[in-house]
């Protein structure tokens, strides 16, 4: 298969998050992900790796974590998921997504694999949209020789693909309400799902948690006898400031005295949090002999880019793309209007997905804008932009329905003064394909 191609293959298997009971039929099931890896060789045991779950966080704690391992010299595979604009984005090699050639030299061989054990009868259905990525990733790591790995869940964790993995740490973020009908309707019953990826004595990381999350999280590690380290009690933090909406703070290490000053390029104040969870794996790691020195911690942390996650596309209006789709990234994102935005006019770009908590999110972001701009982002997945202003609109002070999400950027451009700024925000499809279309008019570097 050529990309274009093997893209469309994996787009052919469906939707990413399947429908519920589809979900407990295939996606949530480590049996066919198990047999394909086995027939491969294991790839995702040639590398050691790190493993991360969580509701909100996962992806920066994870770009933190593997922009620290860069700067120590090592040869790294980042796995993440979603992506915003390129499938590519889901497997990096030391910093680069991979190329599309061998994109499609790798899944032509995994499509292969896939027939034979369908016609073999090893496989009860063909792999998922998620668990025949996820394979990729794990292989292309292996072919490029990647020193270390980091893995981010895509949903869940228990169930999730990337479960195959035994890690030399865990790292669990920030728990929230999310994905209700594929995890649970209580904090409880998600942090059960998110503590699946504990393995036996594997050290584990966990951010600081809602106490009905922090209980679950720290039975289960009894359980496996997994040596804990909670950020919040193993980081002191001091001298917090912020610049350009950015944190710089000195934070201590509480058993060793160890203090590292760390100044962020991230935006928003929880991004210390995700900042510190992957300090804290790094440090489990120097503790382990590998050559990662506290200025690696720190270059890393100062150096990472992540994008989609409060990023600044311009200045004089302020653009920002932010996929608060979730109640607790909604919560972070309020947070930040209000300490870096306040008595400024906000526009917001909303668009959201069928399955999201859309009341909750918009009474958290809506009191914070001047104006909110529905719109809907070109997925089946997404709500109609008048849906939503009939589900929401009493949120807003003021609103406008605008279906066509370029339009409706180009309004609020139109509209904004030099001293005002814009949000795009409520769906990563949405941040996505804005994103993709601000490349377009050369106003961000192609990816």
């Amino acid at each position: 298969m050529n990309y274009e191609s093997a893209v469309r293959y994996l787009l052919s298997l469906g939707r990413e998050l399947a429908a519920p009971t589809q979900a407990a039929a295939a996606k949530f099931n480590l049996e066919n992900i198990t047999i394909l890896l086995e027939r491969l060789g294991r790839p995702d045991r040639m590398y050691p790796c790190v493993h991360i779950a969580g509701t909100n966080g996962k992806g920066s704690t994870a770009a933190f974590l593997e922009k620290i391992l860069r700067e120590a010299g090592f040869r790294t595979g980042l796995n993440t998921s979603p992506h915003l604009e390129r499938i590519n984005e889901r497997i990096r090699i030391s910093g680069e997504e991979i190329a599309n050639e061998r994109f499609a030299e790798i899944f032509t061989r995994i499509h292969a694999v896939i027939e034979e054990l369908l016609a073999e009868g090893k496989l009860r259905a063909h792999p998922t949209y998620f668990e025949s990525v996820t394979a990729l990733a794990f292989e292309a790591f292996a072919r490029e020789r990647v020193d270390f790995a980091v893995i981010e869940v895509g949903l869940g964790g228990r169930l999730d693909a990337t479960n195959v993995v035994t890690p030399l740490v865990s790292i669990i973020t920030r728990i929230d309400f999310d994905h209700e009908n594929y995890l649970g309707h209580s904090l409880r019953e998600i942090a059960g799902e998110k503590a699946g990826i504990l393995k036996a004595q594997v050290p584990a990381v966990f951010a600081s948690q809602l106490p009905e999350a922090r209980e679950v999280l720290l039975e289960r590690a009894k359980e496996l006898r997994c040596p804990v380290v909670e950020t919040g009690e193993a980081f002191r933090v001091e001298d917090e400031g912020f610049e350009y909406g950015c944190v710089r703070a000195t934070v201590s290490e509480i058993a060793s005295g160890k203090t590292f000053p760390l100044g962020l390029r991230l935006a928003g104040r929880f991004q210390l949090q995700n900042a510190l969870n992957a300090v804290a794996a790094a440090r489990i790691l120097q503790n382990r002999d590998y050559r990662i020195t506290d200025e690696n911690i720190e270059t890393g942390v100062a150096t990472t880019e992540w994008a989609g996650r409060l990023e600044r596309l311009q200045t004089r209006p302020d653009v920002y793309l932010d996929g608060a789709h979730n109640p607790g990234a909604a919560r972070e994102l309020a947070g930040f209007l209000e300490e870096s935005f306040a008595g400024r006019k906000v526009y917001l770009i909303f668009g959201a997905m069928r399955d999201k908590a859309v009341d909750e999110v918009t009474g958290m972001l809506f009191p914070h804008a001047h104006e909110v701009i529905f719109t809907q982002p070109g997925t089946p997945r997404a709500v109609s932009a008048r849906q939503l202003a009939e589900m929401a609109g009493d949120h807003a002070s003021k609103f406008t329905v605008i279906e066509n999400a370029e339009q409706a950027l180009e309004s609020a451009l139109a509209k904004a003064g030099p001293e005002d700024a814009i949000f795009i925000t409520g769906s990563l499809y949405l941040v996505g394909e804005l994103r993709h279309a601000w490349s377009a008019r050369g106003k961000v570097a192609s990816r």
